[in-house]
């Protein structure tokens, strides 16, 4: 089920974690929270093939790390509008939802790939290292910010 923040706080049970995706054309960044739903830590990056088989895959860390919801990183126009990748990830999510009762929020992404690559060039990360490490850091800034959310509602 697609939600806001404020209903994924109600649905999350004691010792569950969130999981942030950062959803690129050819991998998903993923980053996982603490038990406390305080701090988000990248993960891995999957390389993106087919619907079913990157399913598969977070299926299997739904399973392994009790997660009991996903902060989906949600790439509106820096004006706040929706452009065609905006519908790609409802796309994702809405398929998610098909098979799987858990739920998802759409969370603001505006630059947090900017920001990621801003530090990772800051720290002198070669340009082959900040290739291996975007799309998870970006992932765990997205959920990151939705944490600090959730820590004030």
């Amino acid at each position: 089920m697609i939600t806001e923040i404020e209903e994924l706080k109600k649905h999350l049970k004691m010792g569950q974690r969130l999981l942030g995706l950062d959803l690129g054309s050819k991998t998903i960044g993923i980053a996982l929270s603490d038990v406390m739903c305080q701090i988000a830590t990248p993960m891995e990056t999957i390389k993106r093939t087919k619907f079913t088989h990157d399913i598969k895959r977070l299926f299997t860390i739904i399973a392994e790390q009790n997660v009991g919801g996903f902060i989906l990183g949600f790439p509106l126009n820096m004006d706040g509008t929706e452009g065609p990748r905006c519908q790609s990830t409802r796309q994702f999510a809405q398929n998610i939802s098909e098979r799987l009762e858990i739920p998802i929020v759409l969370w603001d992404e505006r630059l947090s790939t900017v920001a990621v690559t801003r530090t990772l060039l800051e720290a002198d990360a070669s340009r082959k290292r900040r290739g291996e490490v975007i799309d998870k850091l970006a992932a765990a800034y997205i959920l990151q910010g939705a944490l600090n959310k959730m820590s004030h509602l």
